[in-house]
């Protein structure tokens, strides 16, 4: 029979449709422990060592080796020695010019999976979760139900660092510091008056109280002025990766162009370093950043995590331990 450019065109939607929701069907046997394998397995492995390798592939991600269990002091808390970067769930994704990313994290990130991605953290043996005070109502709730007992170390974020710590030490933090970006433009304005104050808030509250940033000098400035933090939050990264870019203008591809002085000046501090932005927001693979970050005198690593890659970084991270080699004596 004949068939028209117009029902020739039906037929061929009905029959992609067809078969695609049966290649869809097929892809999906297995669930979502089947999707990552294909994800991660190489594409060059021949078929009989496919499923082998699927195995494998699926075991960096899914099988938890051994929880964190190394700890250290900020102050007087107890922190693990890995932190879980909140970044993500105050709604910052640094994703260069993919500018979906955030649309996508914030759908994916419901009030129901960042409770889980808390409790997974848990779980994971991480005790402590850094971030923004956008954070206080799922905190709270997380807490009021009893779902898990995660602490908060506050970044005092906003546009006020005393009101943000106010709020912070109202809310349940467990510790607090004047947030990289922040301290930075203080410190670039010469309102050293503004840190030395907000810190007092939360020591006043019995909180240990940081400083953070993304340029050492920062930290250089603070201590020249005689304000001595309680611990340090800084960037840390190598800049061998192809988005880094060092030749153009920083389009949010860098976090940390001080790497060498960063470590050098920590050498010379006695209080407690986290490291932060260690795999330069996704562009170093995990194990690189985080031996990175560990070598170069992180006492604590503070990574950003969703539940589809914290057992791969609790598992390189607790490697990582076994193979440090830093010159930085152990802090906290």
């Amino acid at each position: 029979m004949y068939l028209s450019r117009t029902n020739h065109t039906i037929m061929k939607k009905r029959e992609f449709l067809k078969t695609g929701a049966l290649a869809a069907t097929g892809l999906l046997l297995g669930g979502p422990e089947a999707l990552a394998a294909r994800a991660f397995a190489p594409q060059n492995a021949v078929p009989q060592d496919r499923n082998a390798m699927m195995q494998a592939a699926m075991e960096r991600r899914t099988r938890l080796k051994a929880p964190v269990t190394a700890r250290g002091k900020i102050g007087n808390v107890e922190v693990s020695r890995l932190i879980l970067g909140g970044n993500p769930f105050g709604g910052w994704m640094h994703s260069r010019d993919l500018r979906y990313v955030p649309a996508l994290a914030k759908a994916y990130l419901t009030e129901g999976k960042v409770m889980e991605i808390f409790q997974m953290a848990e779980n994971c043996g991480i005790n402590t979760i850094a971030g923004h005070p956008v954070m206080i109502d799922i905190l709270t709730k997380y807490w009021n139900r009893g779902i898990g007992k995660i602490q908060w170390i506050s970044d005092c974020g906003g546009n006020d660092f005393i009101e943000a710590a106010k709020r912070s030490v109202d809310a349940g933090a467990c510790a607090g510091y004047c947030q990289g970006q922040n301290c930075d433009a203080l410190v670039e304005k010469g309102d050293f008056a503004t840190i030395e104050k907000g810190l007092q808030i939360l020591r006043d509250a019995g909180l240990p109280a940081g400083l953070g940033a993304h340029s050492v000098k920062t930290f250089q400035a603070c201590i020249a002025r005689g304000i001595v933090p309680d611990f340090w939050f800084k960037t840390l990264h190598h800049l061998n990766y192809w988005s880094a870019m060092t030749d153009k203008p920083r389009r949010d591809n860098v976090y940390c162009e001080d790497a060498e002085e960063t470590i050098a000046y920590m050498e010379t501090r006695p209080e407690p370093l986290v490291a932060f932005k260690v795999m330069a927001a996704g562009a170093i693979p995990p194990a690189e950043g985080i031996q990175y970050g560990l070598d170069g005198g992180g006492d604590f690593l503070c990574l950003g995590m969703f539940d589809f890659n914290m057992i791969e970084d609790v598992n390189l991270f607790n490697e990582a331990l076994t193979k440090v080699n830093r010159k930085r004596p152990w802090r906290g």
